[in-house]
């Protein structure tokens, strides 16, 4: 995955509360693996008709909002199951940040290890961006990882909190397994030296 930079880009609302990883990505498509891509799958039921068709109804399919790199979502964001190709989907699709009061923990988590940051912020301060992004469509959102802000279509700045492990993985783009074989010339130094505090093993 690659490193996260700070992002500058088109913001999506999507304006629904417990958006479960069945809406993100059907079950159906489970089958399919990580390389086959995942981006044109991202919320398939909602953007389209059983014939293929798109439904100009639904947010992903209006001009303004095709190129989104930021989502703004209501609370509980990703809950449901713990199926990790729904945060495929978001990153292949090009979405970095996922903006929301809450988050399904599994998928949280999930998040962090595929390079996506999701951004919990309190439910008042998410409504009025989602009111700004339905305002003006097309409008930004920036997200600066290393500051810990969000930049809103105002101007006005946000401050986030992250565990500085996850920040750290982040900016690097590298998950938990990544990290640790980073560390393997110190491991394997520490391995050698307590093998000599255990002359008898």
């Amino acid at each position: 995955m690659q490193p996260f930079a700070q992002i500058d880009a088109v913001a999506v609302p999507i304006a629904m509360p417990n958006v479960d990883t069945d809406q993100i990505i059907p079950a159906r498509f489970l089958y399919r693996q990580r390389a086959d891509g995942w981006g044109q799958l991202l919320f398939h039921d909602l953007r389209f008709n059983d014939d293929g068709s798109t439904r100009p109804g639904f947010v992903l399919n209006r001009p303004a909002y095709r190129e989104a790199r930021v989502l703004v979502a209501q609370k509980n964001f990703g809950c449901g199951s713990s199926r990790e190709h729904a945060v495929w989907c978001l990153y292949d699709y090009g979405i970095r940040a996922v903006i929301a009061p809450s988050f399904g923990d599994i998928f949280r988590n999930n998040s962090y290890q595929n390079g996506l940051l999701p951004i919990a912020l309190p439910a008042d301060v998410v409504d009025g961006l989602i009111a700004a992004l339905e305002d003006a469509p097309g409008v930004h959102i920036g997200v600066d990882l290393e500051r810990q802000t969000v930049t809103a279509p105002d101007g006005s700045e946000i401050a986030f909190d992250i565990d500085p492990f996850r920040k750290q993985c982040l900016l690097a783009g590298t998950d938990d397994m990544g990290f640790t074989l980073g560390l393997k010339g110190e491991i394997e130094a520490f391995e050698k030296a307590y093998e000599r505090t255990l002359p008898w093993v």
